[in-house]
């Protein structure tokens, strides 16, 4: 039955379906509102690199409830949200491609998301500096073309070392402002890539989206 239910993703009460991508009113990737493959996403770094890979898409960004439950890995966190965003755009015809990322540290359950203010992601950072930490984006593309959605999820983690930082430095990074609306207060193509000394894995899904995994996945789609 369509509108699919929404009460199986995990969220609690916070979610609102999309705008219809067909509508002119919805944001597109390309100029091509009723293309095959839906972003479920507002973030410009997704649809960019979605862009970058020659990929056609429209965009139906989602209002999901991130919100973390206590106890709850990091990892599965945001396959949780990824799906529950991807739940949201999904209508007969159509694939739809959602993310989530996170940063988070070993030993430390709770994930470090978007702060709130400048305080918090000063303190996110001071916790980072010096140190490695873990970028984890998980992917939900849910198929809806055929009389069953068939869902193609997986979650790709990238390992980052940051340098270490004086207070001054962080002040002067938290300046830029780009901070605000990243998981662990940074975003490592602008600014903050003069904090990070190394990562192991995936660069772009410390952007917000493993292209290459991505790409691959809707080529056997038949979506690129």
């Amino acid at each position: 039955m369509w509108p699919p239910r929404v009460d199986v993703c995990g969220c609690r009460g916070g979610c609102t379906r999309a705008a219809d991508p067909a509508d002119p009113r919805a944001m597109s990737g390309q100029p091509q509102p009723s293309s095959t493959l839906v972003l479920a996403s507002a973030s410009p770094r997704r649809a960019e690199l979605l862009r970058s890979a020659g990929i056609a898409f429209a965009r139906a960004p989602v209002d999901c409830d991130e919100t973390w439950f206590a106890d709850e890995p990091p990892p599965r966190y945001v396959e949780r949200v990824a799906r529950a965003k991807a739940e949201l755009a999904l209508r007969p015809g159509v694939v739809v491609l959602a993310a989530d990322t996170t940063v988070w540290l070993e030993g430390q359950i709770e994930p470090l998301a978007k702060a709130a203010d400048r305080a918090e992601a000063a303190a996110m950072l001071t916790r980072l500096a010096g140190r490695s930490h873990f970028t984890t984006t998980a992917v939900a593309v849910a198929d809806a073309r055929g009389p069953e959605v068939r869902w193609h999820p997986f979650a790709v983690t990238t390992t980052v070392w940051f340098r270490p930082l004086t207070p001054a430095q962080i002040d002067r990074y938290l300046d830029t402002e780009e901070w605000r609306d990243k998981a662990g207060a940074y975003g490592i193509q602008g600014a903050a890539a003069g904090l990070v000394r190394r990562i192991e894995g995936s660069y772009t899904n410390v952007v917000g989206l493993p292209l290459a995994e991505v790409v691959e996945l809707l080529a056997t789609l038949e979506l690129g």
